[in-house]
């Protein structure tokens, strides 16, 4: 009888040790190093349950010449969903494996049995290890769809769930979640950092050699990162991060790694009692319908891959009541409100230093495009000297450490889509009138160099 090997896993990051630690050297993080048994010796259970003798497309695996490489076009299933659609680069790419990520009771799982049940010529395995045929099927009662295509499997083992696939020979398998998996030949609890690395390898080899895509949802850790060792997110093919306000009825997928489409590219959802909505213009969410002119509001013209979309940036500044004045800063990096407010301290002349200061992106979105830069300095000072800008203004721009307003790429989608939107003037800086035809845009652009000519033309 062979040994059973033990090693001891870090639960944080999936470091692996051969003795216990009490500070994790990669992470380091404390007490976070739990031993687990990582083989077992199973008779008969080596061979996986899909597999032949031969490799894929049935020959011997050999080494081979990179010329003698045939490539074909990939072949992608597009979905009902556009939103999908984008964010994975144009549809569901055959053989992939996909990550999803979220908090609990954001929506994941009624994402994914939302679009098994919309298609209808694709026969979908959607595999439970969380919730009962019973549950699933109240769920599918509540969003009102149906699909002859769709089966439904409650198992854990991946045996089993091999042997399932192997008699129904799916098209598409979604699996709900990775962590509730757990594999024969690794003796540690499901959940586990050497069962979750296990189980994603035997449905990573399944999906490239059976050439169906897979689908993976997983939970995350209460710092948002996906849960279970980082190498996970090395093995599978894309990384999608489904976020939002549990307040809030929009949700946001976002990509993190895509091999086969940008890693820039964005879909929103709306949360309605019936599942998830697609939007498909968000700038209208984005920008509340107001009547009231107010101050410390300025809409900002920012990119989000392809996609332009129009927010709201709403700023508060008030006379600080402790020595200390406060920074807050939500949707939006607070490095870089020090940033601006340091900007307006030194080049405008403006006492931001014994000012509170509190910025928010309306909608729960949060924003990292450069190009926002302009609005939130605009809505720094609108609070400021607490007087509204007029509206239907909105800004492009990014501010550099000297005042003055720098070029941002895409210009011209961000004045269209201004223009579509209704509004009369958008401020842009005037590197970015080099290469652009103004006068095909009805909207009025207005060129600024620096931040004294903003505040001259605003206030």
């Amino acid at each position: 009888m062979s040994k059973i090997r033990t090693a001891f896993f870090c639960q944080q990051c999936g470091y692996e040790s051969a003795k216990w630690n009490g500070k994790c050297p990669s992470c380091g993080q404390w007490n976070t190093f739990v031993e687990e048994r990582v083989q077992k010796d199973i008779p008969g259970k080596q061979q996986y349950e899909w597999k032949n003798n031969d490799g894929p497309n049935g020959r011997t695996q050999k080494i081979i010449n990179l010329s003698e490489v045939i490539t074909n076009e990939e072949k992608r299933l597009l979905t009902p969903d556009n939103e999908l659609n984008r964010v994975l680069g144009g549809g569901i790419v055959a053989g992939s494996l996909v990550l999803v990520g979220g908090e609990p009771g954001i929506g994941k799982s009624t994402l994914f049995l939302q679009n098994a049940l919309q298609l209808k010529n694709t026969k979908t395995l959607y595999i439970s290890g969380e919730e009962s045929e019973q549950q699933i099927k109240m769920r599918a009662d509540r969003i009102q769809n149906s699909n002859e295509q769709f089966y439904l499997l409650t198992e854990t083992s991946t045996q089993t769930i091999f042997s399932e696939i192997k008699k129904l020979q799916p098209q598409l398998v979604i699996v709900d979640s990775i962590q509730t998996l757990h594999t024969p030949l690794i003796e540690s609890a499901p959940g586990s950092v050497s069962q979750i690395r296990e189980t994603t390898a035997e449905l990573q080899r399944f999906a490239k050699e059976s050439n169906i895509p897979v689908f993976l949802i997983g939970h995350i850790t209460k710092d948002g990162s996906i849960a279970g060792p980082k190498v996970l997110e090395h093995m599978v093919d894309t990384v999608l991060q489904f976020e939002g306000d549990q307040h809030y009825a929009y949700r946001i997928l976002r990509t993190i790694k895509n091999r086969f489409g940008s890693t820039a590219e964005l879909g929103i959802y709306e949360m309605t009692g019936t599942g998830l909505r697609q939007v498909t213009n968000p700038s209208e969410i984005l920008i509340s319908q107001r009547d009231d002119l107010l101050s410390g509001v300025a809409i900002a013209a920012t990119m989000e891959g392809l996609r332009p979309l129009l927010v709201e940036v709403q700023a508060l500044v008030t006379q600080s009541v402790y020595g200390t004045p406060q920074r807050t800063a939500t949707g939006f990096d607070l490095r870089r409100l020090q940033l601006l407010l340091a900007v307006l301290e030194k080049r405008g002349g403006f006492h931001f230093g014994v000012k509170d200061v509190f910025l928010n992106i309306a909608g729960g979105l949060r924003v990292e495009d450069p190009a926002i830069d302009l609005a939130v300095l605009c809505a720094l000072l609108s609070s400021y000297e607490d007087n509204a800008i007029a509206n239907k203004i909105c800004f492009a721009g990014e501010v550099g450490l000297s005042g003055e307003i720098r070029a941002v790429n895409r210009i011209e989608q961000r004045i269209a889509e201004a223009e579509k939107l209704g509004f009369h003037k958008i401020f842009i800086s005037r590197y970015n009138k080099k290469g652009i035809d103004l006068s095909k845009f009805n909207i009025e652009v207005i060129p600024v160099g620096r931040v004294e000519e903003v505040y001259q033309q605003l206030f």
